[in-house]
């Protein structure tokens, strides 16, 4: 059984939907190969690492990467994490599926209140994920 290719998209590919591909790795790997990009990519914050390692996901070796480097691949499905991300791409060559969630962006929170919301919007990618695992039999 060959596992289903999922990319996940945000702007910059630093929080949200890194630790979309790490949660979905987690949660999924056995049929659900995962990667993540991003449109303006910047570099992995610090502040996903800690969310993820907290619940036992390491993403420390994962890099921000473009959606350039999918260049004509093929995918199941093509996730957007972010609004920007849905209107910069509004079509992926070579996606299946286009399927939008938005989760705020944990970044954007003040410093003091920045690991909580990471927390927050890991806690939250990771039950839209269970429910996307269960809905999609590969």
């Amino acid at each position: 059984m060959s596992r289903q290719r999922v990319l996940i998209l945000c702007t910059g590919n630093s929080a949200r939907s890194q630790m979309a591909e790490g949660l979905l790795r987690h949660l999924a790997g056995d049929r659900f190969e995962a990667f993540s990009a991003g449109t303006k990519p910047v570099g992995l914050n610090p502040n996903a690492i800690k969310a993820m390692s907290e619940v036992g996901i390491d993403i420390s070796r994962h890099r921000s990467k473009s959606v350039d480097e999918f260049a004509g691949q093929q995918f199941d499905y093509v996730i957007t994490v972010c609004d920007n991300a849905k209107e910069s791409c509004p079509f992926f060559p070579g996606g299946g599926e286009r399927i939008h969630h938005s989760f705020e962006d944990p970044a954007a929170a003040s410093k003091e209140q920045q690991l909580d919301a990471f927390r927050r919007v890991r806690d939250q990618i990771s039950s839209w994920l269970s429910e996307f695992v269960r809905n999609n039999k590969a």
